[in-house]
């Protein structure tokens, strides 16, 4: 199932379209090494297609998708070392962040983030990855937010999206994506306890899914 749109307003109609593609990158739903027309494209969205040639040129500015002459756009590949790399940076960011304002996050701002929370389970109960990956993405850059670092949350975001969450289609498949859904309300229960170091832990060990065995396949040991 390819990912939807509903209702586009004409004034944002690139920027929506550009979030359902990079949502659908960063789930699997559309894979690296595939061939991707914008006219094909835009009827899956029910829209025309100039604004997915526009969006996808914002992804080719992101490195996420690379134009194939007079055919379309291909998602790009990321390797192994590049999954290592960019799963290092990440714990290196953001446990210590989330940890560092956990102390300062304001009591009225956790029915919100619990809400937050619940965004990322709802979608994973259905097996909608686009949802939960947007959901993830949304949730993730909030708690960074409170760091008041721009460039660190534009930073992570960008990060975010060249890592791809490979696997995820078998983790829905597996039955695990509630459970790793559910690991955000762990999170904010974590720090609504005022508790830095179990907020470092559980965020630790949830990006670390990244690399898991879940995650992307091992290599084979024989070749």
């Amino acid at each position: 199932m390819g990912p939807k749109l509903v209702q586009m307003e004409k004034v944002s109609m690139r920027d929506r379209v550009g979030r359902a593609l990079r949502a659908a990158i960063i789930s699997g739903e559309m894979e690296p090494g595939v061939v991707y027309s914008a006219p094909s494209l835009a009827s899956r969205f029910g829209v025309s297609a100039t604004p997915v040639r526009e969006a996808m040129l914002d992804l080719v500015r992101e490195d996420l998708v690379a134009i194939v002459p007079n055919k379309g756009f291909r998602v790009t590949e990321v390797s192994e070392a590049d999954l290592d790399q960019i799963t290092e940076i990440r714990l290196l960011i953001e446990p210590p962040a989330v940890g560092k304002v956990t102390p300062v996050i304001p009591q009225e701002d956790f029915a919100e983030l619990r809400e937050l929370a619940q965004r990322i389970v709802t979608p994973a109960e259905a097996g909608d990855l686009v949802e939960y990956t947007e959901a993830d993405r949304v949730f993730h850059l909030r708690l960074l937010s409170y760091a008041n670092n721009p460039r660190m949350s534009d930073l992570v975001s960008d990060l975010r999206a060249r890592t791809r969450l490979f696997g995820l289609t078998a983790l829905r498949e597996r039955g695990g994506l509630v459970d790793a859904a559910n690991e955000h309300h762990a999170i904010v229960d974590a720090i609504e306890s005022r508790d830095p170091d179990a907020v470092e832990s559980l965020m630790r060990a949830h990006i670390s899914q990244v690399r898991g065995p879940w995650a992307s396949p091992s290599p084979d040991p024989t070749t």
